[in-house]
C-alpha cells in the first residue's frame, strides 16, 4: 500500500504538468497571432530565463566549462529554432494534430543517433518508424480539409512542425551527449538563456516593443515553461521512466479538449487512429530499447535502471 502511494505522488506529478505543457501550447496558439511570434518567443525566453539563472545561483552551481558553454550555446540555439517552427505550426494547425505529429520525434531519435553518435539501429526500431510514419499519412492525409489558402497554410504548418521534430530529435541526442557532464539546473539555464540572448535584440532592433497588455501573458508563458520542466524533472527523479514515459501522450487528450473548448477544433477520426498508430510506434521503440540494454547486460529488465 505504502509503495503504491508513493508511486502515485510522481505519476500525478508527471500528469500536471503534461496537462500545463498543453496549456501552454493553447497559450501560445491564442496569444502569437495578435502578439507576433517573435516577441511571444523572445519574451518568454527572457522570462524563463530570469527564474532559470536565479535557480542556477541559489542552488550554487559551479561555473560550466568553456566547452560546455560553447556545446550549450549551439543546443540553445537549436533548441530556438524547435520552439519557433513549432509554435508557428500551432497557429497553422489544430492543437491536437499538432501535437500527435509531435511524437514523431521519438521515433527520430534512433536514426539520428546512428548518424551523430554511430548508435547501432535495431530493425525492430526501423519497422516501427516506419509504421509510425504510416501513421503520419494517415493523419495528415485522412484530416485534411478541402479549400484553398487554407490547405496552403496547412501545408507551411506541416513544414514548420516536422523541422521542429526533426530539429528536437537532434536536441534529445545532444542532451544524451552530455548528461553524465551537466546538471539538469545548467541545462534548463542555457535552454532558457540562450534564446533570450539571441531573440531580444533581434525582436526589439527589428519591431520595437510589444504591446504592454501581452507582458503579463508572456511572463505566464515563462513561469508554466519553467515549472513543467521542474514537475518532470521531479517526477522523473521518483519513478522509473518506463512508468512515466507513457504518460506523455495523454497530452493528445488535453490538447483535443483545449483545442475543442478554445478554438471550436473537432479532431476527425483519422486524426484519432493515426495518433493511436504514432503512439503505439513511439512505444514499441521505447521498450525495445530498453530489453536491448537488457540483454546487453544480461540482467532482468527490472534491474535496469532508466
Amino acid at each position: 500500500m505504502l509503495t503504491s502511494r508513493l508511486l502515485a505522488m510522481p505519476v500525478l506529478i508527471a500528469a500536471i504538468a503534461i496537462a500545463m505543457g498543453s496549456g501552454i501550447d493553447a497559450l501560445v496558439k491564442g496569444v502569437a497571432p495578435g502578439a507576433g511570434l517573435h516577441h511571444l518567443l523572445a519574451w518568454r525566453f527572457l522570462f524563463g530565463a530570469v527564474i532559470a539563472v536565479a535557480v542556477f545561483m541559489a542552488k550554487k552551481r559551479p561555473r560550466p566549462s568553456n566547452e560546455a558553454i560553447r556545446f550549450h550555446t549551439m543546443r540553445g540555439l537549436l533548441q530556438l529554432f524547435c520552439a519557433f517552427t513549432f509554435f508557428y505550426a500551432l497557429t497553422q494547425l489544430r492543437l491536437a494534430e499538432a501535437t500527435a505529429l509531435g511524437f514523431t520525434a521519438a521515433l527520430l531519435v534512433a536514426p539520428v543517433a546512428r548518424l551523430v553518435i554511430g548508435e547501432k539501429l535495431s530493425p525492430v526500431a526501423i519497422i516501427a518508424a516506419v509504421f509510425g510514419f504510416c501513421g503520419v499519412a494517415l493523419a495528415v492525409f485522412g484530416s485534411n480539409p478541402g479549400g484553398g489558402p487554407e490547405v496552403g497554410q496547412r501545408m507551411l504548418g506541416y513544414i514548420a512542425l516536422f523541422s521542429s521534430t526533426i530539429g528536437y530529435a537532434f536536441v534529445l541526442v545532444f542532451l544524451r551527449m552530455r548528461a553524465r557532464h551537466e546538471d539538469a539546473t545548467t541545462i534548463a539555464m542555457f535552454t532558457n538563456v540562450v534564446p533570450a540572448v539571441v531573440m531580444l535584440p533581434v525582436t526589439i532592433g527589428l519591431f520595437g516593443w510589444p504591446a504592454l497588455s501581452y507582458i503579463p501573458l508572456f511572463l505566464i508563458l515563462g513561469i508554466l515553461g519553467y515549472s513543467v520542466w521542474y514537475l518532470m524533472t521531479l517526477a522523473y527523479a521518483r519513478a522509473e521512466a518506463q512508468i512515466l514515459a507513457p504518460l506523455e501522450y495523454t497530452a493528445l487528450v488535453w490538447s483535443a479538449l483545449l483545442g475543442l473548448f478554445f478554438f471550436d477544433e473537432w479532431p476527425g477520426p483519422a486524426l484519432w487512429i493515426g495518433a493511436v498508430i504514432i503512439i503505439a510506434s513511439c512505444l514499441i521503440v521505447a521498450f525495445e530499447s530498453h530489453f536491448r540494454t537488457r540483454r546487453a547486460a544480461r540482467m532482468p529488465a527490472s534491474d535496469i535502471p532508466d
